[in-house]
């Protein structure tokens, strides 16, 4: 009895060993992946950021802070797939090397090696739920006060000289020469938004005044020509000094109301009222948002759980675990392809938000009857020699 209990307490220590071997080893790949993973979808994407900020003359601090205030939702759209991956690979390299088959050979059942996976899913799944209710919108928010300030910034949007602008639909702006002071020199302006009223400025000098709420182009020394076109008359009027008001221009979007991604978590759960009526979001866009701040969190632990119980119903071949790692890849597919098609549901039915959590709750499935039939051929085989 002495030998059995020593022999059990040694399976034991072994066990809580590859516990915490299979978990490191699932979090170093999961960082890895995570790095590769968010480094393209990055690099994807500075490369029009950056294109359209050095168009509106930006520096390369703004162009590093708008990065770096996209990286949660970044971060976001590549943690499950990078938890998937690193489940995958490392189960299949254990079992490459005849680990898993040792753990088993020692009497560990499929649902006690999971054990490892569901601790590395919670980990991913908790990781994820500050990132979806706290850092990203958190930063979203922060992206759209940084967005409004750049389009107000006259320096950026309007002072480029020897170039024809356009800042909005049929305003046209050239600048001749800018002086260090800030003083404009040969300024044209032809304003076409009303088409029955074309509007030509001319000023041989201009400064750009701007307060907290209104921004104002003065033009001294200059002409103003207007062509009527339905009397189809042109009219002429010099003058000294012209206030252009051009806070529509640089500010076009001020009245938009919050981006949805950007309300709180809190503000949704216990205000929805109120972000209504000053928002103006229907309940099922809230709904939907943020029960899929919630979403997001537990279907890394549904997709760590598939990605080992797909990969365990090989029968350990020393050729791999193609047929699995293909058959595993395609359920990823088929849950978020459900994802998608359930938050319109949602979107227009905000009774329905529980179907949301259909994809994590099919997946949890599969690898309970994934797991369970991994585990039955051992179970035979042990059963044997009792039988004889």
């Amino acid at each position: 009895m002495a030998y059995h209990g020593a022999a059990c307490s040694g399976i034991g220590k072994a066990v809580a060993r590859f516990d915490r071997y299979f978990l490191w080893q699932l979090m170093l790949l999961f960082a890895f992946f995570s790095l590769i993973l968010v480094g393209v979808f990055w690099i994807t994407r500075s490369v029009s950021l950056l294109d359209k900020l050095i168009a509106d003359g930006q520096s390369a601090m703004v162009f590093l802070e708008f990065t770096a205030l996209s990286l949660p939702t970044l971060i976001r759209t590549v943690m499950p797939i990078a938890v998937f991956t690193a489940t995958l690979y490392v189960t299949n390299r254990l079992n490459r090397e005849s680990e898993l088959t040792a753990m088993l050979a020692t009497g560990s059942s499929p649902w006690r090696l999971a054990r490892g996976v569901i601790v590395f899913g919670i980990l991913t799944g908790l990781m994820m739920a500050i990132l979806t209710n706290v850092l990203r919108p958190a930063s979203i928010q922060q992206l759209e006060i940084r967005e409004a300030e750049v389009s107000r910034d006259v320096t950026a949007r309007l002072l480029e000289e020897g170039n024809f602008l356009h800042p909005a639909d049929g305003v046209t702006l050239y600048i001749r020469k800018i002086d260090r002071d800030g003083a404009l020199n040969d300024v044209f302006l032809s304003d076409r938004r009303d088409p029955a009223r074309t509007m030509t400025y001319t000023g041989s000098r201009a400064f750009l005044v701007r307060d907290e709420t209104k921004a104002s182009l003065i033009m001294v020394d200059g002409l103003a020509v207007r062509l009527d076109v339905a009397g189809n008359t042109l009219s002429t009027t010099q003058f000294s000094d012209f206030s252009y008001d051009i806070t529509s221009l640089l500010n076009k979007e001020s009245a938009k109301s919050r981006n949805i991604r950007a309300i709180s978590t809190p503000e949704l759960l216990w205000h929805r009222d109120m972000v209504r009526e000053v928002e103006g979001y229907t309940e099922g866009q809230m709904m939907d948002e943020l029960h899929e701040r919630f979403t997001w969190s537990t279907i890394c632990v549904a997709v760590s759980l598939i990605g080992f119980a797909t990969l365990m119903l090989g029968g350990f071949s020393r050729f791999g675990l193609w047929p699995q790692l293909l058959g595993a890849f395609l359920l990823l597919i088929m849950l978020e392809g459900m994802r998608g098609v359930l938050s319109q549901i949602v979107v227009d039915r905000a009774e329905l938000w529980p179907i949301l959590y259909a994809p994590t709750a099919i997946g949890i499935l599969l690898a309970t009857v994934f797991l369970n039939i991994a585990g039955r051929p051992v179970s035979l085989l042990l059963r044997r020699p009792t039988a004889a």
